[in-house]
């Protein structure tokens, strides 16, 4: 970790968790973006923060970065106070935004080695962490290459490389596998539990439910700046057991069929009708989406077992981006 003046710590301790309290976020004319997200984030663990657009996670990082202070809450990294003094909350957090760095000019090792140099990593350090996450990202075909050059999921590589090669002790991830393709994004999971196993408290924001079931240790599910639920995935999904989720295509310009009881909480995005219904259902859930199937209102169906995805319908009312196809 880089060394730097830093304040005087609220209190002497070694714990270097993240800590969100009673935070709120009210912006003028009243907008209230976050209200009373309380959180916690140990190091060496990946937590998901996942919600619709509008639920308030940009605005909480925000705060946590140091762009925006809360109306009312703390935040620490450790023993700091991050809204005191916000200039601490940059030496101490690193952060991929979900926008595309502007690397346009620069070639990619020296981006990734710029950004270590600037967070006070030791030259040599830097340049060997750097070719280090080229090399376990799979990116060294365009090590030398601009990043105007670059396609959008490379440049995605090289923003995460970037704002992990001199980690923080709290890492942000927005988005961070956003056009990264299949076999990069194993690798760049691969990284993200790499940081954890460093001991690096990792915060990643995402949209993409199925994804993040697979790569967080814990996750909180927000709304209308709110957690509406926290806790391990497989938690989430326990109201959810003993029940199979039922995903509709519809026909393209079809109307939402009406729902039979026994198919809840059932939620369209564009063409794609999900929702879930309980096993001793199923046979009955075949037989009404076939008859849509028959009658035109629909392409195709498929039954499987719930997932996370359902467990954030049920919560949010949302389907999320990774469902949306």
């Amino acid at each position: 970790m880089p060394t730097s003046t830093r304040p005087t710590p609220v209190a002497t301790t070694t714990d270097w968790a993240f800590r969100a309290q009673d935070v709120t976020k009210v912006y003028k004319g009243g907008k209230r973006a976050n209200d009373g997200l309380t959180l916690r984030i140990e190091p060496g663990e990946v937590y998901g923060l996942l919600g619709p657009n509008g639920a308030g996670k940009s605005t909480l990082v925000k705060q946590v970065i140091g762009l925006l202070a809360p109306t009312s809450g703390t935040l620490h990294v450790g023993p700091y106070d991050i809204v005191e003094h916000p200039e601490i909350a940059r030496q101490l957090c690193s952060y991929l935004p979900q926008a595309q760095m502007p690397i346009d000019s620069f070639k990619v090792t020296e981006a990734i080695e710029l950004t270590g140099r600037i967070r006070g990593g030791e030259r040599a350090a830097v340049r060997a962490r750097a070719d280090e996450l080229v090399d376990a990202l799979d990116i060294g075909e365009w090590r030398g290459d601009i990043g105007a050059k670059l396609s959008g999921g490379v440049k995605r590589l090289v923003g995460f490389a970037m704002a992990t090669v001199v980690p923080g002790r709290l890492v942000i991830l927005d988005e961070p596998t956003n056009d990264v393709d299949p076999l990069r994004r194993r690798l760049l999971w691969q990284q993200v539990r790499a940081l954890s196993d460093l001991g690096c408290a990792v915060l990643l924001v995402t949209h993409n439910v199925l994804e993040a079931e697979k790569a967080v240790d814990r996750l909180a599910v927000v709304m209308d700046g709110r957690i509406v639920a926290e806790g391990t995935p497989s938690s989430l999904k326990a109201e959810d057991r003993g029940r199979m989720r039922l995903q509709v295509m519809l026909t393209p310009g079809s109307p939402t069929p009406d729902a039979p009881a026994w198919y809840r909480s059932p939620v369209r995005v564009g063409n794609n009708l999900v929702g879930t219904v309980a096993e001793a259902d199923t046979g009955a859930s075949i037989a009404w989406a076939q008859g849509l199937v028959d009658a035109g209102a629909a392409e195709e169906y498929a039954l499987a077992a719930s997932t996370l995805e359902d467990a954030y319908v049920r919560l949010t009312g949302h389907v999320s981006d990774d469902a949306e196809g």
